[in-house]
This record gives C-alpha cells, sequence and structure tokens, in this order.
C-alpha cells in the first residue's frame, strides 16, 4: 500500500492552496471549485499529495490552537532558517526549534491560518 494523500479541513482552501503553491513549492494537482474548493496539493517528488478543502464548514478545528505536535505537515528542508525567515515575510509564525543528537534541524512554524509546518533537515535522510 502506498499513501495518496492526507485531507485537511480549512476555512479558506483558495488562500490557503495559493500560499503554499507560492512559498512551499507545492503545485495544484487537481482542483474543484465546488462548494468543497478542493485543491490536491503535490511536492515536488510527483509522490505525496495534501488535499485542503473546506467540508463541512462548521468544522474546522481551530489550529492555531492545538499543539503542533498534535498535527502538522512536515517538509523536507535544506536551510530551516533561511526558509524561516522567509515564511515569516510572508505571514507564518515561529512555534519551536529542536536540535536532536543525530544532527536534525527542526523548525516549528504556523501557516497563516494557524495550521502547524515543521520543516526537517535531518540529520540522517528518513526518505529515499
Amino acid at each position: 500500500m502506498k499513501i495518496e494523500h492526507f485531507a485537511i479541513n480549512v476555512a479558506d482552501p483558495v488562500a490557503m492552496a495559493n500560499w503554499y503553491v507560492s512559498h512551499m513549492g507545492l503545485v495544484i494537482v487537481r482542483k474543484s471549485d465546488g462548494n468543497t474548493l478542493t485543491h490536491f496539493l503535490g511536492d515536488d517528488s510527483g509522490q505525496v499529495m495534501v488535499e485542503i478543502y473546506n467540508n463541512p464548514p462548521d468544522q474546522v478545528p481551530d489550529y492555531a490552537s492545538m499543539n503542533p505536535l498534535l498535527l502538522h505537515l512536515a517538509f523536507v528542508c535544506d536551510n530551516p532558517e533561511q526558509k524561516r525567515s522567509e515564511l515569516e515575510a510572508v505571514g507564518a509564525s515561529f512555534a519551536e526549534e529542536v536540535r536532536t543528537k543525530d544532527g536534525s534541524h527542526l523548525v516549528m512554524m504556523r501557516d497563516p491560518w494557524g495550521l502547524a509546518i515543521q520543516l526537517c533537515k535531518r540529520g540522517v535522510p528518513m526518505l529515499k
């Protein structure tokens, strides 16, 4: 089995999709302009997608109030410090920074809608 996508119910899928395309290097693989405003966003490997949508609108979690360790999107990042600065300039906020014994550098942030995102520079890469 292979994971196709992970889905997240959000308040403003259109604005969020545009932000992730502009600032996180994702691409819109498929979208629906219907009631849910569904966007499938793919990474540069062509192997991973995130689906963002608004359905039902009254059940969007309050991501900003959640501990980032409950739910976050993690991105491979060669230079977390530089990317942190770039993202702060476009509405993201810093949450936490961790350096582990294996040489990993992890920067936890929140996108402009409060969803936690993690910038990961692993001491030992986890993906092929």
